[in-house]
Formats: C-alpha cells, structure tokens, sequence
C-alpha cells in the first residue's frame, strides 16, 4: 500500500477500544520501527578509552556492528570509593563521545603518502642504486634535497606503498648513523600515560639504535619547575576523589569545570558538602560559576596576592599566634630550621648565600660520608649545630655502620646519634640582629602591568643570626624561617624596614599586593585567614588546585612557589584533602617502572639518549637568533655581573658542558667513530674523549649548532600534532627546521646590540631546512601531516591495543582492540615493529658497515642516583679551566655501547638480559625481577635462537603491555611488596604493609580489558593506594617520615644554588612577565586602514577539543563557531572597531593568525585568548600581513629559556627525563591585534596567486 493510500486511511485504524473509551486499539503498519532498533543494533561491545591527553582516563564501550565502531558510550563499572564519598561515575564528556567519527571521516589518512618530490627522487635514485646509496644521492644533491624540503606544507602528498615508505625510513636512519651519527635521529612523542605501549613502541626503536628521545612534559609547559625545585618529585598530586575530603578549596588557575569535565563533580560535590570553594582567576570562566568567591587579579600577578596572602599567615600564625599544628610540621618536614650561611658584603650588610654542610662543621671524609651534602639545624637541646637527619648526604654512598637506615626524617644527629629538636627561630638567643639584602622586582616598569616601585631595587631586612665557626672564622647563620619572616616584610620586633600593619605599602604585604594585583587589600588578608583556619582546624585539610593558567608563564617559578608556600606553612601537603593539586597534562604513568624498561628499552642498552625538547627546539628552529630580552632583564640587583654575563643561549651551552642539561646531537663528530680513533691512539674511548674535548680537539655541538654537521637530521612524530598544537614559535620551525615558506616578521639580531649577542655560540649564516626527513604517524590529516615528507597511517583509538593512566584517578584503563585498522593503518607498536625489521634487513646487507658498532653515549648528571651530588658548594666549569673534566661530577658521564644493527628487530620483539643482570627500579630504588622474568617467559612464551635466545618473547602490544604490568610494584602485588625492602635498608622504615594485602595480586592486560584495576601501594610514589582514602602525594613522607629527594630531605621555600639567587630565585616573589619586545616597529606592516591595539595574547585550553584532537571534528565544529577564534572583552574590541564575529588578525615579530573575535564581558581588558589548539586544515584563511596561510596560535609565539631551569648535578636541581630542564611558557606574548579588511581564502593554485595552497 502506498503511503498516501495509508494516509487517507488514518481514520480507519480503530478497530476497537478499552477503559470506556478512553483507550485505543489501532491496526497499523509498524515496520518503521525496525529502523530505529537497526540503528541501536550491535554485534559486540568492546572496552577502550581515548588517549589524548585530557586527564579525564575514561573508560568507554565501545558498539560495534558488522565490524565498524557504530557508537560509544560511558562504562561505569569503576571501583567503589569508600562509604560516604562519591563515585567516579559520572566521567566522559562530549568531545570523547565523538570520536568514532574519526574512524571514517575525511580526514582519516587512510595510507602511507609522501612527498611527491620525494617519491619522484627516490624512484629514479632506486633504478640502479642500493637504498642506502638511494638516499645519499637525494640529500648530498643539494638542489634535489631542495625540491622536496621547500614544498613542506605547500600541498603535493601522494601515496605510496608501505614496502616503499619503510625501505625509505631504514635507510635514512642507516645512512645518517654511518655519516653522522645516531644522536642526529630523533622522537617526539608526548604523554606516555594515555597509551604507554604505543609511546614506547617509537622510544624502545630509537633507544636501540642510539637516536635521541625529545621530552614532552617541559615543552608543553605543563612542568612546574616548582615541584622539583620544593619536593624533588616531578609532579606527584592526589587524585581528584582527594577534594571531596577538603574543608576549603582554592581554585588558582584552572578552569576545572571547563578542561576537567570527568572530574569537576567531585568540586561540586564537595561543595554541596559544605567546602568553601574560591576561584582565583582574572576572567569570568566556568569554574567561577562553581565557586562561593571569585578573586579576579590582573593576569600574571597572582604570585603578588600569594605573597601577601602568605604575609598574612605568617604574621598571624606563625608570629603573633603560632599554630602547635604548623610549628611542628613545619620543624620536621619543611627547610624552616635549616641554617643558611650569611655572606658579607662592603656595606656591612649581608645576603643568604648557601645552607651550612656538615663539612663546615669540620666532618670530613671518610669518617663522615658526604659531609658536603649533609645540611645543618640548630639543636634546641643540646643549643649547638647538629647534622639532622634525611638530608641528600645520608641517601648515597651507604654502608654497614655508616649512614645505613639514616635518610629518614626523625629528629636524630646523624652522626652523633643523639635525639635532637631543630630550632625554627633565633629570635630569643640571637648573638646579633644583621641586615640582609634582598633582590625586589616588583618594582620593575613592564608594559602593560602595575609595578610598585620602592626607593631601591634591594630590600634591607633584619634577621636574627647566630655565630659559628668555619674553617677558622666567625660566620653568622640564620634559619630559613628566620629568612623567610623577615624576607616577607612581617614586624618581629627587630625594628628596619618592616610593615607596622598590613595598610603599609612594604613588600609583600595586602595593601602592596593591591597596587599590582587590583585585588583588594582585605580580600587578600581574609582570604590567607581563612585558609589558615581551615587548615589548622582539620589539621591540613585544605588543598589548592592549579594548572596552566599560572603555570605556562615565564615567571612560573615565582607563582607557584609563592602558593606552595601557602600550603607548606599551614600543614596541608601529605594530608588527604590537602596540598597542591596540579593538574596539567596526563602525566602520571602510574606503572613508571615497567614503562621505562620497555620504553627506554633498558633490557637491552645501558644507557638513552634523553633531551629536553626546549633546549633542543630553541637551538635547532634557531630562535635564540631572535633573541632581544637583555640577560639583566632576569638578573637580581646583588648579582655579580662579571660572573654572570652572556645571555640565555650561553647558559644552556654552559649546562651542556657541565653535564647538567643533555645534548643532542652531542659532539661536532660522529659517536661511532670515537672508539675507532680512540685505538689507533692506543686510548679507551672515555679517556680518549676527555682527552680530546680538552685539547678542544673534539667539541659539543652546542657550541656551533649551525654548522652542518651539527643538524637533526630524522625526525619522527607519533602520537602528536608538534606544528599544529605545542610548536612555540612555528614560524622559525617553518623557516629554520623545515625550510619551508613562513610568516617571521622579525629579524635576526644584528651585532648592534652586543649585550643580545651570544659568548659562546659560533655565529654563522643561519640555515634552513636542517632536516632531510620528517615522518609523522597519525589517523588524521593534522598539520604536522601536511609539513611531513612521510606521512604514515595509524591506528585510532579503537584499533589497537594499549594501557592508559591519569593522576586523577588510580584506575588503569585499557585501550582493546575493537576493530580491524581501516584502509592500510597501522597500531604504532607495528609501524615500528616494521621499520625495526626492516633497518635490520638493510643494514644486514652492509655488515661491514653495521653489524659491529662502538656507540659513545654521553648523559647528564641525573636525579634519583650519585651522580646528582656533582658540585657541592661552588660551580666551577672545566671549559673555562676552573675545574677538571670529571666524568660524573663536572661533565657528562661517558658509555661505550656496543650496537649490532642487525639485530635491532630481534631485540625489539624480546625482553632483554639486563633485566636479570641488573634488576629493575626507579626513581633510585631497586629490585630484582627475576621472578617476574621467569614468568614473562611462561606468559608470553620464549625466542629460541639469536641474540635474545631465551629471553622472553614481545611480539605483540599486549605481550607489551603485560611486561610493563608485570615488572611494575604498581600492578604486581608480589613485586610490590619485596620492593619495600630497599626502603627498608636505605631509610630504616618498615612500609611493606602498604602492599601485604596484595602480594598475590598481579594485573594482567586481560583483566584490564574486563574492568578497571586499581593500583598498589610502591615505594617510588609517595601517597598510598587503599580502600580507605584517596591517593594522596606525600602520605608516605608525611606519616613515614621518608625523606622527600631535596637536598635536605624535607620540603623546601629556600633554594640556594648560586645561580638560583644570582637570578634572585632564593625566595619565591613576583614578578613581571617577560618582555619579548615583539611589538615595536610592527604596528603598521600591511596597513590596512583599521586601528590597531595591543593585547596580550595567550593560549588557553578549549572547551571543544582536547589540544587539537576533536578541533576538526564535525560534531564537536558543529557545536562550537567551527574554526579559529580570538576571545577579547568588549571594551577592548570598541576600541579597536571590532564587532563580534568579525575577522581579525593578531601578529607581532614572530608570526601572525587570524581568526574570529568572540567579544566577551567575561574577559578583562587587555587580553585576548586564542583558545589551544588551532589547525590550519579547519576554515583558515590567508595573512593580510604575511600573505601567507593565517598561521596557528603558536605563530606570534617565540620560546624564551629560564637559566635557572638549567641547573644540573645539584640533588633536586638535576636533569632528568621531563623531571626538570628548560620550560617552554607561553603566555607572556604580546600581540598587535586589528579587524582584518579583506578574508582571502586562498582557494586558487598557488602560482596563480601567489600564496600558500
């Protein structure tokens, strides 16, 4: 029957009816429904979850029917949290609930492409070439190289076969080993947490054959150098159930409700429990709406409300009225009672130099171990110095009888045995009251933010000290509280210049804060009161939570220090419901254990190759060519300028050659030709290269990074989107990296201004172009994919098999494998798999050349093991002649590594014997896994011939995975509980009854894939994994008291690295954000008419996308404007004759973008926020002021590097991977900001109009 017959019979339906009349009974055609049961139907329901570095970990279901992914939607089958808290349900968020529309959308890459140049060069080369003499000939060609390298991002990507693109891919490496060496191949991959096998699968690949791995963590500007600099822990946080159990909670730089949508309720919750919940932000974002007090100082001035907010508490709490509960935390977990030694000056007054050492004292070795790293308190018992202690001299070198069981945090001389109570103030037995300089900043004029200028850049302070002898001389000392009180401007009653109340404009009081800040002079002194009251009430419970807002600027240290101080003085850290909260980045890899064997693939190899990607993207895109911020723009006012002149480019190389900052490339030579050289000069290749870097024979690169043989050369990307999300300062990677067309506005420096000019750098002509290939691994069209050469398809999410981890929660979640790969993509574990066998292949057919290979590795001085005790008192540089080259101590260490590249696939696919031979650990804890080993070999089966005969198999990413798990404390019950052990013997403290409960538990990647696990108690963390509380970070030190890894064992405001107060970094306090000095000059490039005004332009997460991921979605572009946007306030946007919607452009000497204004009353004046991250795929249109593609948000964005940052071989202050190095922030950019007058789309062929494709 037709439908209209149907319709015109509407009324004939009835055949009957029921319930007098009231109800109906039809006849009717009902096989329309079976739609809609079809479009809900499914053949299977699969767990996985999304690994985009949103925090979130969410576990979804997965629907699939006749093999496609239909939908997801949320599981819920977390584990209980305890009676009375809430649950983890609800998690998920919209933009993850749309990701199957990835799997076959547009811009899936769908198979291997290259670069059509490329393909044509590589084509011809092959005809009568072997692949190794192939590639020679296109990159030694320097106008072939030319052809394909300029193209990047203009178009022309074709496909290609996988045989070809990895025959491509091995041989480029092979011929940039034999050529130049490994360290010239280099990895980008970012947050191994959300999805750990597939991070390692590349790293585990180019820890093998010697390339060099980029850290991510620091280059995101998701560190905070802070947590080093206080706890010698990278970032350890409690979980998000944590807040539930909080009496008062600070919300100081973001935006939960918007960035944290899994977790936001447990804020709410807590709230709705009776929490106080206080925003601090300077514009009217989600989270206020939330809070029960929004505090809105100007951007970037937080640390100055910090300040006088800790002003308040110390006066109040420590001073006027000492809290019982914070003194005696503070004495036994803080640096408040460690000595500091104070060093003259000609004026009379002094300044806080270093803490006093046991050395001091007159121990000495070898009856006294590490006396230089032993710091010093004074005995209120015995009323004389004592060695407490925990501190970073008791942690290395232990023996029978000498330090064993000592590094640990109880009231103990270590060298006497003696019970002692560390003194906090000399206040009543002082043998004299002395002025102490200190550095002030906030006084400083910066363009576009208050300053407070004082009669002095040095503030005067009185401190009450007391006298020691040292080598013979009377030296006064004070403690770090009584630094800190007078430091902060709190009236003690030893006269100077001090704030009679908190109305005095003295730094750093309320009402001084109120001049920088806006923020009123009360609100700041109510605000540390009722934090304070909060916390001593509960007893720590009240926490802050912190991310990027106040962490990605140039001054974080400053901020967040400044605020952690708040929390160290009220008792909150190791508290549940307490401490710092910082939430920036999926950074915890809950089994770090496991992951780093597998990822740095030390089953097999020695040592890696690791670099800090700040340094590396600085020195290699050349932007330290651009770079006009003065060295004493930084600098403190009692700085020595003649020790301490150069500028930031310097420092980094100096770090470089003392062994504190990594390298890469490492030498201006070929590391597989040194041991070579090294025979024929009848020398052990270590001795011979020290030989050889002193006679200035053999150099590091550093020192003259563009000269040709100093250039990356390979680069791969996988699991990132580096040139459309966390490339600052895209522009230079375009011109200098890539060589490829850029929108830089700027120029090089030009010699005029010698105080900009580098000491140490050779200059030179700067190159373009440095790479001759970049590989990128993606399921979509991304904009690293379009500056590619090769570009390979990956798995998406639900294609593959992985583990994923958050700090929000302590649940691993897996990823299964729901579906075959669509069209030719591969899971990154078999892309790499593949191009292991492959370079194995090749390089068999050149054995001469690759199968006996002596690598020569250099590593800095690292966190977590000996070396970390480099130079105790003074720095002394080797390459200046004021030390020795040591190994170790004032260099870099040495390892000669032998490499046979034949085998590299065969290593790749097994567990290696080092594990039996050395045991596992981290973070300077060992253990041996013997166990583990014998039943990796039961699990995944052994490999019966080669190299790894024997060893357990790894063939597959869930024989990966359960490596990882199986050589974890974390997730291996048995191992987690012979881990205590160590601990035991090392610090005297029995904590194994953490982990009793789970000694047969052992979780496998099978488990996963059926529910959620939940994480075990182990040693390297520092909170507790139980049913009765939350994960919470330093539980174990707090309630242990296990040491934390500073220097003094014990939470620390003071840092007393020379460089640390040469840059006037001792104490935290505020400071300007840096000056680029980008605008000048560049107002009026391509003038079109329209006014132009000056905002500061920062780069805050989205609400629609997660970095860059779900950007091009079409649901998440559905919801959003769809396409780049600019968030501005409406007074700005009069002024400038901009209305919403319009189109407007943002530049400055480092790049320009444009986008679409959102005009806002929630935004305050004088700054614009361009929301991360952008795609230049998604509705881009052309530049008026380059002419070019409108750039991303990273174009009028430059990196600038912090010296402080760079300190190396120094306990807490030492390099290691993402632990501490350079930052890359990003919010201190000042931009030009005008309507736009023309949107070109650019849609015509590129030598038609004459732009960007």
């Amino acid at each position: 029957m037709s439908g209209i017959m149907k319709s015109s019979l509407f009324f004939a339906k009835k055949v009957g009816s029921y319930s007098d009349g009231w109800g109906e009974v039809t006849a009717e055609d009902r096989t329309w429904e079976q739609a809609y049961r079809d479009r809900w139907a499914h053949d299977k329901i699969v767990r996985s979850t999304h690994g985009v570095n949103c925090t979130g970990s969410c576990s979804w279901q997965v629907y699939v029917k006749d093999g496609i992914v239909v939908w997801e939607t949320q599981e819920t089958d977390y584990p209980p949290t305890p009676p009375g808290v809430p649950n983890h349900e609800p998690r998920g968020c919209p933009r993850g609930a749309s990701y199957s529309w990835y799997l076959y959308s547009a811009s899936r890459v769908k198979h291997p492409l290259i670069r059509a140049e490329l393909k044509a060069a590589w084509e011809e080369a092959r005809k009568t070439m072997k692949p190794m003499e192939a590639w020679a000939s296109i990159v030694e060609n320097p106008e072939v190289r030319k052809s394909y390298t300029a193209a990047r991002g203009l178009g022309g990507l074709v496909r290609t076969t996988w045989d070809e693109a990895l025959e491509i891919i091995a041989s480029a490496n092979l011929y940039t080993i034999k050529k130049y060496g490994p360290d010239r191949i280099s990895g980008f991959s970012p947050i191994p947490g959300y999805s750990m096998v597939s991070y390692g699968a590349g790293t585990r690949y180019l820890s093998l054959i010697g390339g060099a791995l980029l850290s991510f963590y620091d280059w995101y500007c998701d560190l905070p150098p802070s947590s080093p600099q206080t706890w010698g822990e990278q970032t350890d946080v409690p979980e998000s159930e944590a807040w539930y159990y909080s009496s008062y909670i600070i919300v100081w730089g973001t935006n939960i409700s918007m960035t944290r949508t899994p977790d936001a309720h447990f804020l709410t919750e807590a709230r709705y429990n009776g929490t106080k919940v206080v925003n601090v932000c300077p514009d009217y974002c989600e989270v206020t709406k939330d809070a029960d007090w929004w505090i809105h100082p100007k951007q970037a001035t937080d640390a100055a409300l910090a300040m006088a907010v800790s002003h308040v508490i110390f006066k109040e709490f420590h001073y006027d009225h000492p809290d019982p509960y914070f003194t005696e935390y503070c004495r036994n977990l803080t640096d408040f009672p460690i000595l500091v030694m104070m060093e003259p000056r000609e004026d009379g007054h002094f300044t806080a130099g270093r803490t006093v050492r046991a050395c001091d004292l007159g121990y000495k070795e070898p009856e006294c171990n590490n006396p230089e790293w032993k710091t010093i308190v004074w005995d209120e018992l015995s009323d004389k110095p004592a060695v407490a202690q925990g501190s970073m001299g008791y942690r290395w070198g232990q023996k029978e009888g000498q330090d064993l069981g000592k590094w640990n945090l109880h009231e103990v001389d270590g060298e006497t045995g003696k019970a002692i109570k560390p003194q906090l103030t000399f206040l009543k037995n002082s043998d004299a009251v002395i002025d102490v300089d200190y550095p002030y900043f906030g006084g400083r004029k910066r363009d576009g933010f208050p300053n407070n200028p004082m009669n002095s850049e040095v503030m005067v302070r009185k401190v009450p000290a007391r006298k020691i002898q040292v080598d013979g001389k009377d030296v006064y000392v004070a403690t770090v509280f009584d630094l800190f009180g007078s430091y902060l401007g709190v009236d003690r009653g030893l006269g100077g210049e001090c704030a009679k109340s908190y109305a005095d404009n003295i730094p750093f009081t309320p009402a001084w804060q109120e001049k920088i800040t806006g923020v009123e002079a009360q609100y700041a002194i109510t605000l540390g009161r009722e934090f304070a009251t909060a916390a001593s009430k509960t007893q720590g419970r009240a926490c802050v939570l912190m991310g990027a807002g106040v962490n990605q600027w140039f001054q974080t240290d400053n901020t967040y220090r400044s605020i952690i101080n708040i929390l160290l003085m009220c008792g909150t850290c190791g508290v549940p419901g307490g401490g710092w909260c910082h939430y920036v980045g999926q950074e915890k890899i809950r089994p770090e254990a496991g992951w780093g064997e597998y990822s740095f693939a030390k089953d097999w190899e020695p040592a890696t190759r690791h670099m800090n990607s700040t340094s590396y993207f600085y020195e290699h895109t050349d932007q330290w060519r651009y770079e006009r911020i003065p060295l004493s723009d930084m600098l403190s006012p009692l700085a020595d300028t003649k020790v301490f002149d150069g500028t930031y480019i310097d420092y980094n190389i100096q770090s470089e050659l003392m062994g504190w900052l990594p390298s890469a490339p490492q030498l201006n030579v070929n590391p597989t030709k040194i041991a070579a050289a090294a025979k024929a000069a009848g020398s052990d290749p270590e001795q011979y290269l020290i030989n050889q870097l002193k006679d200035r024979r053999i150099s590091f690169s550093c020192l003259d990074l563009d000269a040709e043989e100093n250039w990356p050369r390979n680069l791969f990307i996988w699991r990132s989107n580096v040139l459309g999300s966390s490339g600052k300062g895209q522009e230079y990677f375009l011109r200098h990296l890539l060589g490829t067309e850029n929108g830089i506005l700027g120029s090089e420096l030009d010699g005029s201004d010698k105080e900009l000019m580098p000491l140490m750098e050779k200059w030179r002509p700067a190159p373009q172009g440095k790479l001759d290939l970049l590989v990128n691994m993606d399921f979509r069209m991304s904009t690293t994919s379009i500056y590619s050469d090769i570009v390979l398809p990956a798995a998406t999410f639900y294609e593959k098999n992985d583990i994923n981890t958050t700090d929000m929660h302590s649940f691993i979640h897996p990823f299964v494998k729901a579906v075959q790969c669509s069209w030719e993509g591969r899971s990154d574990w078999q892309t790499f798999k593949d191009i292991s066998k492959k370079l194995s292949e090749i390089a068999a057919e050149y054995a001469d050349d690759f199968g006996s290979v002596t690598d020569v590795v250099l590593t800095p001085l690292g966190h977590d093991s000996p070396h970390e005790l480099g130079q105790a008192l003074d720095v002394k540089n080797w390459y200046k002649g004021e030390c020795d080259l040591i190994p170790g101590k004032t260099a870099p260490l040495i390892h000669v590594i032998d490499r046979d590249y034949r085998t590299i696939y065969d290593k790749y696919t097994s567990i290696g014997p080092l594990l039996t031979t050395n045991g596992g650990g981290n973070r300077g804890i060992k253990w041996n896994l013997d166990p583990e080993i014998t039943e990796l070999c039961q699990l995944n089966g052994t490999v019966q011939e080669g190299v790894a005969k024997g060893r357990p198999k790894m063939e597959t990413d869930i024989n990966a995975a359960n490596f990882i798990l199986r050589v974890s404390p974390e997730t291996n019950g048995a191992l987690s509980f012979r881990s205590w052990s160590f601990v035991k013997d090392q610090c005297g403290v029995d904590a194994s009854f953490l982990s009793e409960g789970h000694i047969a538990d052992k979780i496998t990647f099978d488990d996963l894939a059926h529910r959620p696990a939940k994480t075990f108690s182990a040693p390297d963390w520092s909170g507790t994994e139980n049913d009765e509380i939350p994960y919470v970070a330093f539980w174990q030190n707090k309630y242990l008291l296990l040491p934390w890894r500073t220097i003094t064992g014990r939470q620390q405001f003071y840092q007393d690295h020379s460089w640390m107060r040469a840059f006037g970094q001792q104490f935290a306090q505020y400071r300007a954000p840096a000056n680029q000095r980008a605008l000048t000059g560049y107002r009026d490039v391509a003038d079109n008419g329209n006014k132009a005004i000056i905002l500061n332009f920062m780069t805050a997460h989205q609400k629609w996308g997660i970095h860059s991921t779900y950007y091009d979605n079409e649901r998440m572009l559905t919801l959003s404007r769809g396409g780049p946007v600019v968030w501005m306030s409406d007074i700005d946007a009069a002024n400038a004759g901009i209305v919403d919607n319009d189109w407007i452009e943002c530049w400055n000497a480092n790049g320009a973008v444009v986008g679409r204004a959102i005009v806002s009353s929630r935004m305050p004046e004088g700054l614009c926020v361009m929301q991360h991250a952008t795609e230049k795929t998604v509705n881009t249109p052309g530049s008026e002021v380059t002419g070019l593609r409108g750039g991303d948000h990273n174009s009028p964005t430059r990196v600038i590097l912090n010296p402080t940052h760079m300190i190396g071989g120094y306990g807490h202050l030492s390099y290691a991977f993402n632990y501490y190095g350079t930052i890359a922030p990003n919010r201190d950019d000042f931009a030009w900001v005008r309507k736009m007058n023309k949107v070109d789309w650019m849609d015509e062929e590129a030598d038609k109009k004459g732009g960007a494709v």
